[in-house]
């Protein structure tokens, strides 16, 4: 098959992208790293030249932090719908959504709630569409999995409310799994949650880092969510993924049923212990 991928060069992209060529699909790359600019794509017009004999789309663009040049808005909603609109003037295309879990009707951020406006636009026009809709992705290379393994190298470990927030993070591989298993599925207009085959609390998580390191469990130190919130007000400018929105994130947890994304891929994901010995 003939896919554009949008953003190739992320952690996300270039895992999709290397599982799909390994496939024997051809790629077609779209990111600032390729000479693309989302911000000025937000026309179905600036999309139809590039969807010239392409049968999927897969839309993974995101960010988890908004800058002046880079919004949620912008890269969320309004590029993937000029993208999506055009897919309806082109062929037989058939679209890929990356969204995120949480980004349903409970989503309370301005990044879940853009992710859901996106979802909700795709899945409302009469295209082939699949919204996959990962919990935290772990695997090599992926920003975040360096900001917890950071975390987790610490002897001490200031933790909101001692880190008993539930997470059901999803290795790389499970997440491509998915995507490749949209393109063979008879049965399109579906929604996903994309996470490990079992949860855990965050505390279980980073003490199960510092283990494949060698490392004897760190001292854990509760934190107060609500210090913890006016740490990250001031916090958010020395470090931006430390964003307050990203902290109720992961205090509301990150966890869904399984059962649904088995079926799709055909067997339980990773569960944690073994999809760490694979990074």
């Amino acid at each position: 098959m003939n896919i554009l991928l949008t953003g190739a060069s992320g952690f996300l992209g270039r895992h999709i992208s290397k599982a799909l060529q390994d496939a024997g699909h051809l790629v077609k790359a779209v990111s600032r790293r390729d000479g693309f600019d989302f911000k000025q794509m937000t026309t179905k017009e600036a999309w139809l030249p590039h969807l010239k004999e392409i049968d999927v789309v897969i839309n993974c663009v995101g960010i988890i932090v908004e800058t002046a040049n880079q919004t949620f808005t912008t890269l969320h909603y309004q590029a993937p719908l000029a993208l999506f609109h055009a897919c309806l003037e082109s062929n037989d295309i058939t679209v890929v959504q990356i969204s995120a879990l949480g980004a349903n009707d409970n989503a309370f951020t301005p990044y879940q709630l853009s992710k859901k406006a996106a979802d909700d636009a795709l899945r409302s026009l009469p295209l082939k569409w699949f919204v996959l809709r990962p919990s935290l992705v772990y695997g090599r290379g992926g920003k975040s999995m360096e900001m917890f393994q950071r975390l987790a190298s610490l002897p001490v470990l200031p933790l909101i409310d001692g880190g008993n927030q539930k997470i059901q993070p999803v290795h790389i591989n499970d997440l491509t799994e998915a995507v490749l298993a949209c393109l063979t599925s008879s049965k399109s207009k579906r929604t996903l949650d994309i996470v490990g085959a079992h949860s855990v609390l965050l505390k279980e998580w980073l003490q199960l880092m510092r283990a494949a390191r060698g490392k004897t469990p760190a001292v854990i130190i509760p934190i107060p969510y609500k210090l913890s919130l006016t740490i990250a007000i001031f916090g958010k400018y020395i470090f931006p993924l430390m964003h307050p929105d990203n902290l109720r994130m992961l205090n509301k947890g990150s966890y869904a049923d399984v059962n649904l994304m088995a079926e799709f891929i055909g067997h339980l994901p990773l569960d944690i212990k073994t999809g760490w010995g694979k990074i």
